[in-house]
């Protein structure tokens, strides 16, 4: 997720936040005193229709590639498209521009959910709950509930989203709460399981994004001091 330098103000209390987890969590507590301060910037919120378009156009790709179909699709349209917009573009001109045609695909059903109000306005989605935004949101082709919960921390700023099923954020929990061989690298079977995580996060609880912040920060952490034979987050 890509920041800029003019983060929206979080809607919590990183203080009160950082006091709940160390008093809920002696370990997680730890790795906050080891990774220092919580600094997550939001980025921007310019609509729910144009995050979720840049989402899908990101999905399995590196960034820079991600970034230059981002940049040639708005290049098109002068901007980010208005929903209409893009279903009356024709599919070859999408391709023309990077876009698969799995992802077109994807990008129209966005557009046809916005028309019908599935996908709120920015100011309606300020007032809806998380499971009301992903129940909604995942209706949409492409978008699944890991995308949702990255739009929930990254975008909005909610407090209180655990993605269990985001790779980092098993691995930092893995790296923090597990007893791991030091005689070779992490491996898949190390992972938590998403309920083994969702039930130490009950603990969290009602700053769950913040500590999944810290369990990505393990991950950082693991690659600059982990000993040999250890493995970094790839």
């Amino acid at each position: 997720m890509i920041h800029n330098g003019s983060s929206p103000k979080l809607p919590f209390d990183p203080a009160e936040a950082l006091a709940h987890l160390r008093a809920a969590d002696a370990k997680l507590g730890a790795l906050i005193d080891r990774a220092g301060p919580f600094t997550l910037k939001l980025d921007p919120l310019p609509s729910p229709f144009a995050s979720l378009l840049e989402s899908i156009l990101y999905q399995q790709l590196h960034a820079k590639a991600a970034a230059s179909i981002h940049r040639r699709v708005r290049e098109h349209f002068g901007g980010d498209p208005a929903p209409q917009q893009l279903l009356d573009t024709s599919d070859e001109i999408l391709r023309t521009a990077g876009v698969s045609a799995n992802k077109a695909r994807a990008m129209k059903d966005l557009a046809a959910h916005t028309l019908d109000g599935t996908v709120p306005t920015r100011a309606a989605i300020r007032k809806m709950t998380d499971a009301e935004i992903v129940e909604r949101l995942t209706q949409v082709r492409g978008i699944g509930p890991w995308t949702v919960e990255m739009l929930l921390i990254f975008r909005l700023g909610r407090p209180d989203v655990l993605p269990s099923t985001d790779y980092g954020v098993r691995k930092g929990f893995a790296l923090t709460f597990q007893r791991l061989p030091k005689t070779r690298p992490l491996a898949a079977e190390d992972l938590p399981k998403p309920e083994i995580l969702l039930k130490r996060g009950k603990r969290w609880a009602p700053f769950r994004s913040v500590a999944s912040w810290y369990l990505w920060r393990a991950c950082d952490l693991a690659k600059t001091t982990a000993p040999v034979g250890r493995s970094s987050l790839q």
